[in-house]
């Protein structure tokens, strides 16, 4: 509800504060977490030295690199989404790699997979872990810890022959025929003749498939995240996506995004008809997403409130995890 014209204010100062960062670009971000500097190493690439002028960075002893100047290695193509803080990269082998900033989960092709470190921004500049972003870019890579020592080897699609089909494959590249279909988009066996391309480098996390959500998930998670915190920053939407998600998954609630609105009185909009109008905004949106995708800023939080209205014996009992904005989150 608007009073006083205040949030309508608001809201306009917020777009034209989107429009000054879609201008510089993307800014740093708390994700670099304890991220430290790396300059030491060297990088090759397919057996010469290569200069990355942005520095890499080591982290829980993870090597990160910047994802825009490793995919131009590989002859990729990466554009940056300033609303979303993602990456998108057209491989040469017709691939298409998402990365999102803070987000664990990258999507390939027409799946998502699990990251095993999440990517962050520092200086401007997205950052993902060495070896999952080569792999998706189908190199090999070998890590001299005592020399300091990146080596990236690209590697060609293999092509069938007459005399050198899937079983030979399999055996040089050290991959199952399962795994080498499935990589490929490949239904069965039949589909493979001679003069087929297989892509070969299957990343280490090719079975590390994210949790999938459905299109109705993610739009009623974007309109309650609209209706209760649209005009709050992204970073207090995401945890407002994130007390949703977070009580799917205690035993204490329902065990759905829809049960969870509809059961109880902490969701009003769900009973009064103001959910079922939403109509959610770009960061709402990406709130959802990415919260639906493993970005969490208030873990373990099932509860939100407004500690200027919300008075009272139960919220003073809660154990406040954080507070964004004009809301508090608590357990």
């Amino acid at each position: 509800m608007i009073r006083d014209g205040k949030p309508f204010r608001s809201l306009i100062i917020t777009m034209i504060l989107g429009l000054f960062l879609l201008c510089i670009g993307p800014i740093s971000s708390v994700y670099a977490g304890n991220a430290a500097a790396a300059n030491e190493w060297t990088v090759k690439f397919n057996g010469k030295i290569v200069k990355i002028t942005d520095p890499l960075y080591m982290s829980d002893g993870r090597l990160f690199v910047p994802v825009a100047q490793i995919a131009d290695l590989f002859g990729a193509k990466s554009s940056w989404d300033h609303v979303n803080e993602e990456v998108t990269i057209h491989t040469e082998f017709k691939d298409k790699v998402v990365l999102g900033n803070g987000v664990p989960v990258v999507y390939f092709n027409e799946d998502r997979y699990k990251l095993d470190a999440v990517p962050f921004l520092k200086d401007n500049r997205l950052y993902a872990p060495l070896r999952q972003l080569s792999e998706m870019l189908h190199a090999n890579v070998a890590l001299n810890s005592e020399s300091s020592v990146v080596e990236l080897i690209k590697v060609q699609p293999a092509v069938i022959k007459e005399d050198f089909g899937l079983d030979e494959i399999s055996k040089e590249f050290g991959s199952s025929k399962t795994e080498l279909l499935k990589w490929n988009g490949l239904d069965n066996k039949s589909l493979i003749k001679p003069g087929t391309k297989l892509k070969v480098v299957i990343p280490s996390n090719v079975d590390q498939l994210a949790k999938p959500f459905s299109e109705s998930d993610y739009m009623l998670l974007a309109k309650i995240t609209m209706v209760e915190a649209g005009h709050e920053s992204y970073e207090g939407q995401l945890g407002l996506a994130n007390v949703i998600l977070n009580r799917v998954k205690d035993e204490r609630f329902p065990d759905t995004i829809r049960d969870v609105l509809y059961s109880g009185k902490q969701f009003p909009p769900a009973h009064n008809g103001l959910l079922d109008k939403s109509k959610p905004n770009a960061s709402s949106l990406r709130a959802a997403k990415d919260a639906l995708n493993g970005k969490n800023n208030v873990e373990n939080a099932v509860y939100f409130f407004n500690p200027d209205i919300s008075k009272g014996s139960f919220w003073s009992s809660l154990d406040v995890i954080t507070t964004i904005g004009n809301h508090s989150f608590a357990k």
